[in-house]
């Protein structure tokens, strides 16, 4: 069979018409010979999401943004993804748009839901959010940072004219003699320190001996502390305590008339038996003195005794005068 020209050329038509389809199609980052999936996820701000932008899945590109579309009623915007479906999503996987560097710019990132065994169909809407990047993340940070900034600068402003309205002439020259009697009296310190100094080494002997002789003492002390110590004082203390205890036992009794010595110290009736005994005791050795005769009789010659006479206080008197 012979191929006119016309078919060669018909050939060569249709094969330029489609080399340029796929061409266009590959310019536009879709590929005639793979299968992809279209699915939607919905924001309120897309974040400066641009067309083509990367569509990632754990970090590997999986597709890119096809287009995006705005809602007149509700103002929201509809993000198509173009995925291959060599990736399956489930139905409860998460659209994120996020920053992966300072410089990039923004991509959406599909966080899968392994658990969830629902595979998402061509055409759903998946769950989105917006994941703050470095740059906002900073700015949310520093804003307070600057308002305090600023608070504390106005704070600032506030000292420094509260010092220059303090810092007049008068004061400043108050100052400078208050630093000038400073150093003065620094230097007569210093002065002082030097002769402490030369007190110190005048005496170093001195006081080597005072160290020594404080030493001494302190190893007297410890000797006698351990003296004491093997004196076991406890029981020292104790055997005290029980002879107190006895002593004021003995005193009670004495106090309360208990016994021979309690008696005779609370009992008035033996103190006036006591007492009489005493007088009687006394007139007894006085009578003796004055007439011995009474008691002892010699005579020669056969005299008779005298008649007995009771000494009486005036007797006594009289002697006494």
């Amino acid at each position: 069979m012979k191929v006119t020209r016309e078919i060669k050329t018909a050939i060569l038509v249709i094969a330029s018409i489609l080399l340029f389809i796929w061409g266009y199609s590959f310019l536009k980052g879709k590929d005639l010979f793979t299968n992809y999936t279209i699915l939607y996820a919905e924001y309120d701000n897309v974040e400066d999401l641009s067309l083509s932008a990367p569509v990632t899945l754990n970090g590997l590109a999986i597709g890119k943004v096809n287009k995006i579309t705005i809602d007149e009623v509700t103002g929201k915007l509809l993000v198509e993804l173009q995925l291959k479906t060599d990736f399956p999503i489930s139905k409860t996987s998460t659209a994120v748009i996020y920053s992966p560097s300072l410089i990039a710019g923004k991509q959406i990132k599909i966080v899968p839901n392994f658990t969830d065994k629902n595979l998402a169909e061509d055409g759903e809407k998946l769950a989105s959010t917006v994941e703050l990047g470095l740059t906002e993340s900073l700015g949310g940070k520093i804003e307070p940072i600057q308002q305090k900034l600023d608070k504390m600068l106005v704070n600032i402003d506030v000292l420094v004219t509260g010092l220059n309205n303090t810092l007049d002439k008068n004061t400043q020259e108050n100052l400078k003699k208050t630093i000038a009697e400073l150093s003065q009296t620094m230097a007569q310190f210093h002065k002082a320190s030097g002769s402490l100094n030369n007190i110190l080494d005048t005496n170093k002997g001195q006081i080597n001996g005072m160290v020594s002789n404080f030493n001494k003492v302190s190893n007297n002390f410890n000797k006698i502390s351990d003296s004491l110590n093997k004196a076991d004082l406890g029981k020292t203390v104790r055997n005290l305590n029980q002879t107190l205890a006895k002593v004021d036992g003995l005193m009670a009794n004495l106090n309360s008339g208990k016994g021979t010595a309690g008696k005779l110290l609370n009992d008035d009736a033996l103190y006036n038996n006591l007492a009489k005994t005493s007088k009687e005791l006394e007139l007894l050795l006085q009578d003796v003195r004055l007439y011995p005769t009474r008691y002892v009789n010699v005579s020669l010659f056969g005299k008779k005794n005298k008649p007995y006479v009771a000494p009486t206080e005036n007797t006594n008197s009289t002697d006494k005068k």
